[in-house]
């Protein structure tokens, strides 16, 4: 299924039905009296997420949605019907922005999660509404209250335990079709993923999904190369896996690019709990303890020695995404408030 995560739409809410003024006109009944219904209220813009959705690619075949109007009343008291609703369904994790895309609407991130986007038009009073002690024979009516128009855009943010980054041809794609059930397309050139991929792992019985975003680039939080648009991506994330590649001319080097666009991306991505996986050590012809005891006097975060084409050194890698993932859920459930026994007044 092609991937989408971004697209502009335009919504509209029903109008209102009008009111009617109409009289009764039996034989025999000389003043009749007022009978005109009431106008049907037109149709809300309702926006509805759904589980088994997981790109936006049905927004890119339509993008016009609009709720049904009210039917006008008429005599006899029959008052109009209701316009039809306008559904729209949308994966989990969509936020939804105003035209400029500076404002954030609404966001959805649970299942089976609804909204009311905009509603639709009241319907107007029909004559018979108006009829009073003092005013018998009413002749006026109601017009129904137009609808609203938006547009706005849908934008996706998956949801994954894990953001795995890395510079282009780092091997992610490689790494996470090892660990987990994707097969993402992966080559010896840069930029062989061109949008987000999820892979799902199973750890003792422990089950976890990362997210593979395009290889990011120095100045991609500003922009340049594919990774700036994904990056939203990993927002969610608990933690971050970060891949460098093992046979790189200046691996710290490669760590400090991911590292800088990050924190210049901002929205938390650099503060959260990180593991560095040093990929293609099979490769490398430098001694490896001496390797790696040099990055780990400047990188921060715990080092991971991997091969992913060779899968060495991915369990281990595992199990600290698992230790830290339950840590980081441990540290995200609300303390436990105890209730006291006393009773008081």
């Amino acid at each position: 299924m092609q991937f989408l995560d971004l697209a502009k739409i335009k919504v509209r809410s029903g109008s209102g039905g009008n009111g009617a003024v109409s009289f009764r006109k039996e034989k025999f009944i000389e003043f009749g009296g007022p009978d005109g219904g009431n106008g049907g209220k037109g149709g809300d813009v309702i926006i509805r997420t759904q589980e088994s959705l997981n790109t936006l690619i049905d927004f890119s075949y339509r993008r016009n949605f609009f709720a049904g109007n009210g039917k006008s009343g008429s005599g006899r008291q029959r008052h109009g019907s209701n316009g039809s609703d306008v559904i729209l369904h949308v994966p989990i994790g969509t936020e939804i922005l105003d035209e400029s895309r500076s404002v954030l609407l609404f966001d959805l991130v649970t299942k089976d999660q609804q909204i009311i986007l905009l509603q639709g038009g009241t319907g107007g009073f029909g004559n018979a509404h108006f009829k009073s002690s003092t005013n018998q024979a009413p002749r006026i009516a109601n017009s129904g209250m137009a609808g609203k128009e938006l547009t706005i855009y849908l934008r996706l943010k998956i949801f994954a335990d894990v953001g795995l980054v890395g510079l282009p041809n780092s091997g992610k794609s490689t790494f996470l079709s090892a660990v987990s059930n994707a097969k993402p397309k992966s080559g010896d050139y840069p930029f062989t993923t061109l949008y987000p991929k999820l892979g799902l792992v199973n750890r003792d019985e422990f089950d976890f999904t990362i997210a593979d975003i395009p290889g990011l680039i120095q100045g991609s939080s500003e922009g340049k190369g594919l990774g700036v648009r994904f990056l939203g991506h990993i927002e969610r994330s608990s933690v971050l896996l970060q891949l460098i590649d093992g046979t790189s001319n200046d691996p710290l080097k490669d760590y400090e690019i991911i590292n800088n666009e990050l924190e210049i991306y901002g929205n938390g991505l650099s503060s959260k709990p990180r593991i560095v996986a040093v990929n293609k050590i099979d490769q490398i012809d430098s001694d490896m303890t001496e390797f790696l005891e040099g990055l780990a006097t400047v990188i921060p975060y715990k080092l991971c020695p991997v091969s992913a084409l060779m899968k060495t050194g991915l369990e281990q890698c595992l199990e600290y995404l698992v230790r830290t993932l339950l840590d980081e859920q441990c540290s995200n459930e609300e303390p436990h408030e105890e209730v006291s026994t006393i009773w008081t007044p």
